[in-house]
């Protein structure tokens, strides 16, 4: 089983979770976009939350500023953190705004306030598990997808809260974070997305 976690931290990495929501937003959410149009969201989300980031990744490590994805140390975080919230910043205001896609506007802003808070808590000294929120903020709103859709996921919800503690599980079998950082990256996924439940469920 030890050998096995490692797997979760990267099929769960921060770099994917806006990629999961969009997918569960358009499989869930009855809409009326075209399957043109959601073909263009994912494109969006590929581009700006995944390519940009792994493009910059590289360059940083290029320059000695980063030694792997996982981002284990703090002063490696900085960046990273900051580059996230300029490119979600630009998502929700000129793309994934709240007028076409309301509910993922919701999800990548609580991500945003997420990624501010962890940026935030950099200059405190303390670490917070970045998949720890990506992985509890992809939670809350799949069941804020449920709930909204009025579709019985319940299976969906229960794998994915399973799934919680199989990432943070494997966060400490890497040794990448103390089960304080775990909490702290927890609470810093969940709040922003509950607190934002109430502006579009």
């Amino acid at each position: 089983m030890k050998k096995i976690l490692p797997f979760f931290s990267y099929l769960f990495h921060p770099i994917f979770i806006p990629l999961f929501g969009t997918f569960f937003y358009v499989l869930i959410n009855d809409s009326y976009f075209s399957f043109y149009q959601h073909l263009v969201l994912f494109i969006q989300i590929i581009i700006i939350t995944i390519l940009l980031p792994v493009a910059f990744f590289y360059l940083l490590r290029t320059f000695g500023k980063v030694d792997n994805i996982m981002l284990s140390d703090i002063s490696q975080r900085k960046i990273p953190l900051l580059l996230q919230i300029m490119l979600l910043s630009i998502l929700i205001v000129k793309s994934i705004t709240i007028d076409k896609f309301p509910e993922l506007f919701y999800f990548l802003f609580g991500g945003l306030l997420s990624a501010i808070f962890a940026f935030g808590l950099l200059f405190l000294k303390v670490k917070s598990s970045i998949h720890m929120i990506g992985m509890s903020a992809l939670t809350v709103f799949i069941i804020g997808l449920s709930i909204h859709s009025q579709i019985n996921i319940i299976n969906t919800v229960m794998f994915f809260v399973v799934m919680n503690g199989f990432v943070a599980s494997s966060r400490l079998e890497m040794k990448a974070h103390s089960k304080k950082e775990l909490l702290i990256g927890f609470l810093c996924g969940i709040i922003p997305q509950l607190v934002l439940l109430y502006f579009w469920l």
